[in-house]
This record gives structure tokens, C-alpha cells and sequence, in this order.
């Protein structure tokens, strides 16, 4: 679970009694889709013909461009996260970041699941280096975060590390 029992306003879309703006609601998706992605090669050298995390990425993608129903983005997340269910290690966990990903469409909370679960797969499919690996990710990460929204994520970051197996410790 990575949500939080105590919802930040500022994660909380305005039309649904929040602050968030629908162009930053779409940077959060773009960024956990970024997250994602660098780690989707764990997943697809282990199962080369499920298309299902690479469809969720492209799903969140599309609904930030306004050419994908938010319901569609969730469903495309969870058939990601399907992919995930039968795997262990870092195959698993891409595929589970790409899942959190495609979800952000319905609450941009999410985010974090997609980039805690990336620094999850970086850290498994790095033996040996686990903690440098993690490190190396979550710095990566904060490096393609969008100016509009890294303080926002960052604080986030913070206040739910401990849900997130503590990852964003750098």
C-alpha cells in the first residue's frame, strides 16, 4: 500500500475538492511514465512478448495528451500490474511501476508507487550493487522531475518513505 491514510490537498485534483491543477496532475503522470520506463527492460528481457507494462506507459502517456479516458489509463495499469503477479525480482517490479504509472490518470498519488517500484527493480536487478543501484535511481528520477512540481514530490517523497520500503533515502 502507498497510499496514505491522510490525503495532501495539493495531490488532490481541484474538480474533486483539491489543489491540483490539471497540467500539473499531467506532469506527474509523464514523470512516473519516465520512472517507469528506464527501469521497463528488466521486465521485457524476462517476458520479451507481454506488451501489457509497455501499453500502460503509452496509456498514461496518451491521457496526459488528452487522447485516453482516465478509466482506460487505470484498466491499462492494472493489466500491468496483472503481468506483475506471477514474477519476482526486478521483472516484477518494473512491471508494478509501470502498473502505478498507468494509475496516476486516477490519482496522481501513484506517482510514488512508480518510482518506488522502479528504484525497487533497479535495486533487484542489480546484485551485488543493491544499495548503489537505488541510490543511483532515485537521484536519476529526481533529475527528470518537472521544476513545477519537484518540491511537491519531494516533500511527498518524505512524508511516505516509510510506505515506500524507505527507497527514497538518497
Amino acid at each position: 500500500m502507498i497510499l496514505p491514510r491522510e490525503r495532501d490537498p495539493h495531490l488532490i485534483t481541484i474538480r474533486r475538492g483539491g489543489l491540483l491543477t490539471d497540467s500539473d496532475h499531467h506532469l506527474h503522470g509523464l514523470w512516473a511514465a519516465a520512472c517507469a520506463e528506464h527501469v521497463l527492460h528488466f521486465f521485457e528481457a524476462e517476458c520479451p512478448s507481454d506488451t501489457r507494462p509497455r501499453e500502460a506507459i503509452e496509456a498514461i502517456r496518451a491521457w496526459t495528451q488528452g487522447s485516453m479516458k482516465m478509466m482506460a489509463s487505470r484498466a491499462a495499469g492494472g493489466h500491468a500490474m496483472g503481468a506483475a503477479r506471477d514474477l519476482t525480482g526486478a521483472a516484477r517490479h518494473a512491471a508494478y511501476a509501470a502498473g502505478q504509472a498507468a494509475c496516476v490518470a486516477h490519482v496522481a498519488e501513484h506517482n510514488l508507487g512508480a518510482a518506488a517500484y522502479a528504484i525497487k527493480a533497479a535495486r533487484a536487478g542489480t546484485p551485488g550493487a543493491e544499495d548503489l543501484a537505488g541510490r543511483l535511481e532515485c537521484e536519476w528520477q529526481r533529475e527528470q522531475l518537472p521544476e513545477a512540481i519537484r518540491e511537491l514530490v519531494i516533500g511527498d517523497q518524505r512524508r511516505r518513505n516509510d510506505i515506500c520500503w524507505h527507497v527514497f533515502e538518497v
